[in-house]
């Protein structure tokens, strides 16, 4: 095998196709990146029996193979390099990696003990990839990092019609998100469990029109898929029963309070600063004033008044910082809402920006106030 190939777009390749590999694997030959070479250019895959990553980039093939090595290494290797052409040839049981003046020698793994990897579940439909993107993000925060709970580590997908759902909670936050896409079939009705870091990162790196593929029943069940642009992924799905998060979304509210987002995001980062681990951001609202105070008694202590609008009771309500400034950063919208029912009981964020035309929230972040002492 021996090809020549831009630096960049391998770099990017590698880094997108490296992520999908395990940190452990239990088999030697899953910590490998498989590379084909042939006419149509080169084809690098990963696997780990429950995510595959593939991506295609175009490149000089001048003898064709495959070869399986290191697939970390590769991926730091190839960022380090110079941003010249790299070149690759086989040699026996080593892998040559030239760049410029640098040059590197790559032990190879038994390709042929490597798994092949799933085929792409039937297509579902299509979307934009900057707002499968986006909507995986906002959500995916909310995700729990428990691997002892895994339910709670996915995002639930639901697709009715033309409209897809997101939701995710870790039982201290609950994150929705609901956009638009182009179904292959109008009537088209699916829910999955998928893992959120999969879904996030998977999508940051495609553009145009992503493939969505899905498939919960028959052959092949239990499988998302992703393809755009030369690269493709799949996914085993989460099995159990996702928290019914919709009835926790409170229909009413006792106050409603707006100010700029931007504005709002400082003045928590500055007032946190002196909280300690878990010790919560106190907000005081009253009509035209939002009151942020951190720390009290002989502790460092900090406060701040910001103008803000308030339709409804004043309220005082505590929040743990990192996860009020989680939702509000996800929210990407000038100004941002807070919907309040009781101190004791959870607030929905949403931005004032981005409404459907029946006026509900396109995003919501639902977050578990900290109760107050007194």
């Amino acid at each position: 095998m021996k090809f020549r190939v831009e630096r960049d777009v391998l770099a990017e390749a590698v880094s997108w196709t490296a992520r999908s590999l395990p940190l452990r694997p239990p088999v030697a030959v899953l910590a490998g990146m498989l590379i084909a070479a042939d006419d149509n250019g080169l084809t690098l895959s990963g696997f780990d029996y429950e995510t595959s990553a593939l991506a295609e980039i175009s490149a000089d093939v001048a003898v064709e193979g495959r070869v399986l090595v290191s697939g970390r290494l590769l991926a730091e290797i190839c960022k380090s390099l110079p941003n010249k052409p790299v070149d690759f040839a086989l040699d026996g049981s080593r892998v040559q990696v030239a760049c410029g003046s640098s040059r590197f020698n790559l032990l190879t793994l038994p390709v042929e003990d490597y798994p092949s990897l799933p085929e792409m579940p039937t297509r579902a439909g299509t979307v934009a990839a900057d707002l499968l993107a986006q909507a995986a993000a906002q959500v995916a925060l909310a995700a729990g990092r428990d691997d002892t709970l895994p339910i709670l580590t996915g995002i639930r997908i639901e697709i009715e019609g033309e409209t897809v759902t997101l939701a995710a909670t870790d039982r201290y936050r609950l994150a929705v998100r609901e956009f638009g896409w182009k179904p292959e079939h109008p009537g088209v009705s699916l829910a999955a469990l998928v893992p959120a870091k999969t879904l996030s990162e998977s999508t940051r790196a495609m553009s145009g029109d992503v493939e969505f593929a899905l498939s919960t029943t028959g052959a092949g069940s239990g499988l998302l898929g992703l393809a755009a642009n030369g690269r493709r992924t799949t996914s085993r799905l989460l099995e159990g029963e996702f928290p019914k998060y919709r009835s926790l979304l409170p229909t009413e509210y006792s106050s409603v309070a707006g100010l700029p987002t931007a504005t709002l995001i400082e003045a928590v980062r500055r007032v946190s600063l002196v909280a300690e681990r878990n010790t919560p951001v106190r907000l005081s609202f009253n009509p035209g004033e939002l009151v942020l105070e951190a720390g009290s008694g002989e502790e460092a202590s900090a406060s701040e008044a910001l103008e803000a609008q308030l339709d409804g009771d004043a309220i005082t309500i505590a929040f743990n910082p990192s996860y009020l400034l989680d939702g509000l950063n996800a929210l990407g919208t000038a100004h941002a809402r807070l919907a309040f029912t009781t101190p004791n009981k959870p607030a929905v964020i949403t931005g004032s920006a981005g409404q459907d035309q029946a006026g509900a929230p396109e995003y919501r972040h639902l977050l578990m106030p900290v109760r107050l002492s007194g």
